[in-house]
């Protein structure tokens, strides 16, 4: 990939948080986090980028410097929302997004996902990884599954998220990585 020695990524720190709002009300972002576009997170994200005793982790993905998205990793288990409900321990979840419109279709969300699941795996209890796009986001359903997740349900998390639960497990990671 052309720009692969561009992209670094970090743990996300309060300052970050200035950015994250911004990213929250660009329209791509809302059409990937609200059914009906209108919203987008409901984060404090000075809060949210303290850290988390539960496991919660959030990194910001630079290009040359400049931030251009973000990943949050959790053991769905145990983070303090229990989004998830009841799910087993050696589970994890990521969220990923791409704040900056213009870095999106140049390979960086590939690579941001590769650094989340190898950081995911990197646990050796972990057995799979979940991930719940939109239902309507048809674009990222192809983008999972480009990455080895496997379709296991739709689900209704809350009123606003209509979701696609994808899976990924170690197994079918190695699998992939080693084609």
């Amino acid at each position: 990939m052309k720009d692969e020695n561009r992209l670094s990524i970090r743990l996300a720190t309060e300052s970050d948080a200035a950015v994250l709002y911004i990213w929250d009300e660009n329209p791509h972002v809302m059409a990937a986090t609200s059914n009906d576009g209108s919203k987008s997170f409901d984060a404090n994200w000075e809060e949210e980028l303290l850290p988390q005793q539960d496991g919660t982790q959030f990194f910001i993905a630079e290009v040359d410097g400049t931030p251009i998205g973000a990943m949050q990793i959790i053991n769905p288990a145990t983070e303090k929302t229990q989004y998830w409900g009841a799910v087993a321990s050696n589970l994890r979840a990521i969220d990923i997004w791409i704040g900056e419109e213009a870095y999106i279709g140049h390979g960086y969300g590939t690579l941001m996902m590769r650094f989340a699941i190898e950081r995911c795996f990197s646990c050796s209890d972990v057995e799979a990884i979940l991930i719940d796009p939109l239902a309507n986001n048809l674009r990222s359903h192809q983008f999972y599954k480009r990455l080895g997740f496997v379709f296991l349900e739709r689900r209704q998390f809350d009123k606003d998220s209509d979701c696609f639960v994808f899976r990924l497990s170690r197994a079918d990671w190695h699998k992939e990585a080693n084609n």
